[in-house]
């Protein structure tokens, strides 16, 4: 492969400039070099003669001027990179008559413009030591890139994801009773290890400038009781049996609380670790974790709060007053007549007149699927097998808003509403003030004092909205930010089931079956799966 160039030439009328056309896959002659070139040793051309001569494409020579031709050496135009990392030359024939660039002069030339990293003299052997490789980019020097370094990294070894689902049986049912979503640990197991940075290397321009590499991390573990730190601190081992969870990159260690059922013989129970109950949690009976809850039986018409996940096998019918909070993930076999509030996911294979609240998904799927009655939030998705039912019961499914954050973003704003309200009062108060006192009105100490304590109002009522302000369009970016949202009907939604994505809602009038729904053109609109 040759690129095309060019080349001063003698002519029948004195002096010409010569095409040559590249061979293989190579670049055609680049005109403006043409023209940069003549330019620069001040020789006459006719730019439109010249450009119709080379666009006909016959190779030969463009006749220029009358007389000797130039005697123009070998010479070349030198690019450096914007990052000063590689230099290029693109060598010009000399013309008739003209002599060749030496590679011991080039390289002087370079030196010169301060160019003394990385030469790359092989590929210029390659051009001086034939005929020649002309219009061509040749590398000529290439700076070494930094070498980074790696930051230091932890390496966990417990499952530290808290999205992990309950696996799904070949019949369509959810195998509540074997979880693998708790990570159970043993006394002397290393739950993580430090693996240490590794220090980069510097690199150089063509310039020969120092190129530093950047600072990397290093780690330090993050722990609960119940652990112990070795000696080099670069790995942590549990202290006792019991159950391992990373909580805002802590490793924390709770030994499992186990009880047979929660009733007035045991009383609430609340708990910092992880409890497990084998049997059931019977009606108006609370249950407070600081880890998972792990319910073997169901649940009746009790609370039970979890700061990790909460698994009920049995499921829940909480009679109108049953409530389920959990930091992590919900998996209940089924949950009827009761208040869940999830800052992750919901699993279950049926929901019927109740209101949840998930913080990432609900997914009502096994052998039933059903949503029935009620209102289902969730931040990013609800998929089901049927919505509603044929008795068109009123069902509700709202996704695309985290609840959490919309919950927060209501409040802030009934907040504001009420401050609002406060700052006016007291303005009209402090303005009626200011208006007798100009009018020449004299107040007591008692009534000044009240006053100052009116304006002190104001100004800690105005700060404070300035506060819930910010705080509010904060809020709102994180609602604007969230992917839109989707319902997906894995069998059929009956009417009266409506359908909110974000801001916008659909109410059924129709029976739609395996089909989901997406918020397109600001409308709620069923698109096939």
């Amino acid at each position: 492969m040759q690129n095309g160039y060019f080349q001063l030439v003698k002519d029948s009328r004195g002096y010409g400039i010569a095409f040559y056309h590249p061979s293989g896959s190579g670049e055609e002659v680049r005109l403006d070099e043409v023209w940069k070139y003549l330019n620069d040793r001040k020789i006459k051309y006719d730019r439109r003669q010249v450009e119709m001569e080379f666009s006909m494409g016959t190779g030969g020579v463009c006749h220029l001027d009358s007389g000797d031709c130039p005697v123009c050496d070998e010479t070349y135009m030198l690019t450096v990179s914007k990052d000063c990392m590689i230099a290029t030359a693109r060598f010009i024939p000399p013309s008739e008559g003209g002599k060749r660039l030496t590679m011991d002069r080039f390289l002087g030339e370079i030196r010169q413009q301060k160019i003394t990293y990385g030469i790359k003299q092989e590929m210029l052997k390659e051009h001086f030591g034939s005929e020649g490789m002309y219009c061509t980019d040749i590398l000529v020097a290439r700076g070494d890139k930094p070498d980074q370094g790696e930051d230091a990294r932890i390496e966990y070894s417990f499952n530290t994801d808290r999205g992990k689902r309950p696996a799904h049986l070949e019949d369509g049912r959810v195998d509540y009773y074997n979880l693998t979503t708790i990570n159970q640990c043993r006394k002397g197991e290393v739950l993580a290890r430090i693996i240490p940075e590794r220090q980069g290397q510097a690199g150089h321009d063509v310039y020969g400038g120092l190129i530093k590499p950047r600072d990397v991390k290093k780690e330090t573990l993050k722990f609960g009781k119940n652990i112990t730190l070795s000696d080099d601190k670069l790995s942590i081992t549990s202290d006792v049996d019991g159950h391992v969870v990373l909580l805002d990159g802590k490793v924390v260690v709770s030994t499992v609380y186990k009880v047979k059922d929660v009733d007035l013989s045991t009383g609430n129970i609340d708990y910092d670790g992880s409890i497990e109950i084998s049997g059931s949690v019977t009606a108006n009976m609370e249950v407070k974790a600081g880890g998972n809850v792990v319910i073997n039986g169901g649940v009746e018409s009790a609370r039970v709060i979890a700061g990790g996940n909460i698994v009920i096998a049995k499921g829940m019918n909480g009679m109108g007053k049953g409530y389920l909070r959990a930091g992590g993930n919900i998996m209940v076999k089924f949950l009827e007549n009761a208040r869940v509030v999830t800052g992750g996911y919901l699993e279950s294979e049926a929901i019927m007149h109740c209101v949840v609240t998930a913080g990432t998904d609900v997914r009502v799927d096994g052998r039933r699927g059903i949503i029935l009655g009620g209102l289902v939030q969730a931040a990013n998705s609800i998929t089901a097998k049927t919505v509603g039912g044929s008795m068109s019961t009123a069902t509700t499914l709202e996704v695309g808003v985290d609840p959490l954050i919309k919950s927060q973003y209501d409040r802030a704003q009934k907040t504001v509403e009420e401050s609002k309200k406060t700052v006016d009062a007291a303005q009209v108060v402090f303005d009626n003030f200011k208006e007798k006192q100009k009018k020449g009105f004299k107040y007591n100490e008692s009534q000044l004092r009240y006053m100052r304590s009116v304006v002190s109002l104001i100004q800690e009522k105005s700060a404070e909205l300035e506060k819930l302000n910010t705080r509010i369009e904060e809020l709102q970016a994180m609602m604007e930010n969230r992917q839109q949202g989707e319902v997906i009907i894995n069998e059929q939604a009956y009417p009266n089931t409506t359908i909110v994505i974000r801001n916008v809602s659909k109410t059924l009038q129709n029976d739609y079956r395996y089909c989901k729904f997406v918020k397109e053109d600001g409308e709620v609109r069923m698109v096939a799966m």
